[in-house]
């Protein structure tokens, strides 16, 4: 640990604070999607909640998957949500034990998640809400989802800004789970680097227009934000292609 430690401070000196800021943020939404992709053996399931050729068809027309992509998607929603309860719900549990490894225990970054997959605000995320968070990261989504979706992502107390107190409670529990410390002293200097470029009225928070203008400045903050292999996410599926019950 030492070590690493050692070395990441030695990295950090050829970096601006902004760019630090950016290199601990992009590690968020792989994280996410890898440990869904990850933690489950891909062998086809019978349907818990059965979607019908219609309702492929209209999830589909609201996302940039085709009809073949949202099977894949469902065959892996499938997988999550019956880790735990086998309901075909996805819990909060069983997104915890996807990211963390664990069903229990408090984190801050595992609840802002949650928080944006569940769309309608009833404690479960649905396959619908799945399909869509996903679609932000898709290639040819636009960058205007992009840009609002890591917005969303650090304002906490969904004010419509990102506050000073909200980016601290962030960047700390995305570091708790990299395995990563930096000095309080370190952490505010990235936080004063950040505030001093994207606040640019001065008021002590980031509004929407100010957060795209910092973004589209500092275009490492949205590296992650695109994963490539959903421009075809059957070809994650080894055992995908032999199942499916549509033909695009």
């Amino acid at each position: 640990m030492e070590s690493r430690r050692s070395a990441l401070d030695e990295r950090s000196s050829y970096f601006t604070p902004s760019e630090r800021l950016c290199a601990v943020f992009k590690g968020i939404v792989e994280t996410v999607i890898f440990s869904f992709l990850g933690c489950f053996s891909f062998q086809h399931l019978p349907p818990k909640h059965h979607y019908t050729i219609n309702d492929l068809n209209r999830i589909s027309s609201t996302t940039l998957f085709t009809v073949n992509e949202v099977e894949a998607l469902l065959d892996l929603f499938k997988k999550l949500s019956r880790s735990i309860i086998d309901d075909g719900l996805l819990h909060k549990e069983e997104l915890q034990l996807a990211l963390l490894r664990t069903p229990a225990g408090k984190n801050l970054f595992l609840d802002r998640i949650f928080d944006l997959f569940d769309e309608k605000k009833n404690g479960v995320i649905e396959f619908e809400e799945f399909a869509h968070a996903l679609n932000v990261f898709h290639p040819r989504a636009s960058l205007e989802d992009k840009i609002d979706f890591a917005f969303r992502l650090y304002d906490l107390k969904d004010t419509g800004y990102i506050e000073r107190e909200e980016v601290r409670l962030m960047l700390n529990a995305i570091l708790q789970e990299s395995d990563l410390q930096l000095s309080e002293e370190y952490l505010e200097a990235i936080i004063d680097k950040t505030f001093a470029d994207a606040d640019a009225n001065k008021d002590g928070k980031i509004n929407k227009e100010e957060w795209k203008e910092f973004v589209i400045q500092n275009p490492t903050l949205l590296k992650n934000m695109t994963l490539p292999y959903l421009m075809d996410i059957t070809t994650v599926f080894p055992s995908f292609i032999f199942n499916t019950e549509v033909d695009d």
